[in-house]
């Protein structure tokens, strides 16, 4: 089952605390990508919130499309390292895309989503259901028995529609997509911090050779 944190609202990270982890994230990335060992962390260097437990998603995106997104639902390393954990995670272990290849680097774009704690949605019917989610502001997680899977925030701006994006959702877990509609499931929200890189100079695919 998945542990509830306080519902105390977390403090939003300061621009500098941002920039410190889309930079880890991004070395995480390179190194995970090259195979190459993991450069450690000087903690005691490190602003305390970035040193305290945190989840986050890190999403990574190439010319605009996804490309993977891995991450944690409950607070169990620093921030900083539970950051640069999915980074790597999210290049390389992502079923649903193949691994980030060293000649990708330079396209893939970072967006990390520090998650707020989760807290139980208690609703007494599939309307019920559906007028208490916020789209565009929850995270939403579906539990049913050993099987959970979450749609961040963002996934809102794709799938409008708070039914269709509980279908989805249940899809996701392996589950009829009327579940939700049929019997009672878990049901957890979450807010997200959500900051990306800046984006540089648009780069251009290197030309194939022509003979």
């Amino acid at each position: 089952m998945l542990k509830i944190e306080s519902s105390e609202p977390i403090v939003k990270l300061t621009p500098e605390e941002r920039s410190i982890l889309l930079r880890l994230a991004r070395e995480a990335l390179v190194a995970g990508v090259c195979r190459k060992p993991l450069p450690p962390i000087a903690q005691d260097e490190l602003p305390e919130q970035l040193r305290e437990p945190g989840s986050s998603f890190v999403t990574l995106s190439k010319h605009g499309a996804l490309r993977g997104c891995i991450g944690s639902l409950e607070p169990t390393l620093p921030l900083a390292e539970d950051v640069r954990i999915h980074a790597i995670a999210a290049a390389l272990e992502d079923y649903r895309f193949p691994p980030v290849t060293e000649d990708e680097l330079p396209f893939i774009e970072i967006e990390i989503s520090r998650l707020t704690p989760l807290r139980p949605l208690e609703y007494t019917s599939a309307e019920d259901l559906l007028n208490k989610l916020r789209p565009g502001v929850d995270g939403v997680v579906i539990v049913e028995g050993a099987r959970r899977g979450t749609f961040l925030p963002q996934v809102w701006a794709k799938v409008p529609e708070p039914d269709v994006f509980l279908s989805m959702l249940c899809n996701k877990i392996g589950l009829p997509g009327d579940s939700w509609k049929k019997k009672k499931l878990s049901v957890f929200v979450y807010e997200v911090e959500e900051f990306h890189e800046e984006p540089g100079p648009t780069p251009q695919d290197p030309p194939s050779s022509r003979t």
